[in-house]
């Protein structure tokens, strides 16, 4: 939506620049999650609580030794799998893959059962003219090559990320790694985040970091969630904020 009003307002002389957010003071002090943050936080829609809780997600697979690489479904423009990435070079891992899957197109179209935290649906806000390569919040719009480029500002080797193109319903199960350590979910809607845990989870590892980033913010993130953890081994899903929820499979 950023992107929206700064268009709106621009021949006005005025641009929408977004609030640094008040930082924690665990946060604040740990200086190599700064480090990361600053070169990350202009990719990334991901409030600063959930972006340590992946930073801290990666130092906990390593530090347990927990198998497999790390996969995002929902990348926009690459800030979160940015943080994965350094953190990893930050302890010096270089083995693990990150697998990124995105339609680099923008948002799938959502259905009844996407609804905000406020209650709005999805399909009352989202105008098809909003869907501007890398500014339009809403629909999550950035090309590949965007992202690409994004993700070359982490300083880790391109072939270290495997971009897969696609919507998660057509590329999920035929692509993917034969294991799993940290399983981030940011695709948003019911029907994507439903598929995503019904392929991919059984694929965590014993002991890996699950991540569902819109737990909070949009009821269809939250319905697959619950639904698939009602029909399979329950999670305990912790909080990091008002949205993002993490859990370690058992």
């Amino acid at each position: 939506m950023r992107g929206v009003f700064d268009r709106m307002v621009r021949p006005f002389g005025y641009r929408v620049i977004r609030k640094k957010p008040k930082i924690d003071p665990d946060i604040a002090s740990d200086s190599d999650f700064m480090r990361i943050y600053e070169v990350c936080d202009p990719f990334t829609m991901t409030s600063i609580e959930r972006m340590y809780g992946l930073y801290r997600a990666v130092h906990y697979i390593v530090d347990q030794d927990i198998p497999g690489d790390i996969v995002e479904c929902g990348v926009w423009m690459g800030g979160s799998a940015m943080v994965a990435a350094m953190t990893l070079d930050l302890v010096g891992d270089t083995s693990r893959g990150l697998h990124l899957y995105d339609t680099f197109e923008g948002m799938t179209p959502p259905t009844d059962h996407d609804v905000n935290h406020e209650g709005v649906y999805a399909n009352d806000f989202l105008n098809p003219d909003d869907r501007v390569d890398g500014e339009s919040n809403v629909w999550a719009y950035a090309s590949l090559e965007n992202v690409r480029r994004n993700l070359d500002h982490s300083g880790v080797a391109r072939d270290r990320f495997h971009l897969i193109k696609g919507k998660v319903e057509d590329t999920i199960p035929d692509q993917m790694p034969d294991a799993v350590s940290l399983l981030r979910l940011d695709t948003d809607w019911y029907e994507s985040t439903a598929h995503e845990l019904k392929h991919m989870y059984p694929t965590l590892s014993t002991g890996g970091v699950l991540i569902i980033d819109d737990y909070g913010h949009w009821r269809g993130s939250r319905e697959a969630t619950d639904e698939y953890f009602a029909s399979n081994s329950g999670a305990l899903l912790n909080r990091l904020d008002y949205s993002g929820r993490i859990a370690v499979k058992r």
